[in-house]
């Protein structure tokens, strides 16, 4: 990864919408799950403080659904639900690292961990901060999935 700014973003996908798509490859720990998901070479991610992502330390990429594909690892995929049941978090059976899930905020995307991304293809990374803590009064914040 080429660089890495934690500035705040009035939107989690600034520049993302007008920027070239690229082929990024990531997966799990011990790389039974493995996806390709396309997004820019220069990433805007949100990092959460939510219940879920504040213990796990995952940095959200929304994507449309069409922008990421699974290319092994389907059958080793667990699905865990809670709260609204919404969110479809899938985590492998095998390692328990969450790669990607369906997120309540997004339900027609995905949310890749950026941190399960290969860093060779990531130019640079913004990461803005959302306050998934106090989810309801702070959903307006978040941007739209982006275009696919």
């Amino acid at each position: 990864m080429k660089g890495d700014s934690r500035g705040k973003h009035p939107h989690a996908y600034e520049g993302q919408m007008t920027e070239l798509l690229i082929t990024h490859r990531g997966g799990c720990h011990c790389g039974r799950v493995q996806f390709e998901v396309q997004a820019p070479a220069r990433l805007s991610a949100t990092e959460c403080n939510c219940s879920m992502c504040r213990k796990v330390g995952y940095w959200h990429l929304m994507v449309p659904r069409s922008q990421l594909k699974v290319l092994q690892g389907k059958e080793v995929l667990t699905t865990y639900t809670f709260n609204t049941g919404v969110a479809q978090h899938y985590f492998c059976s095998v390692c328990g690292v969450k790669s990607f899930y369906v997120p309540r905020s997004h339900p027609d995307g995905y949310s890749v961990n950026v941190r399960c991304i290969e860093s060779d293809t990531i130019q640079q990374l913004d990461i803005r901060q959302f306050d998934g803590a106090n989810w309801e009064d702070h959903i307006g914040e978040l941007a739209p999935l982006p275009e696919s």
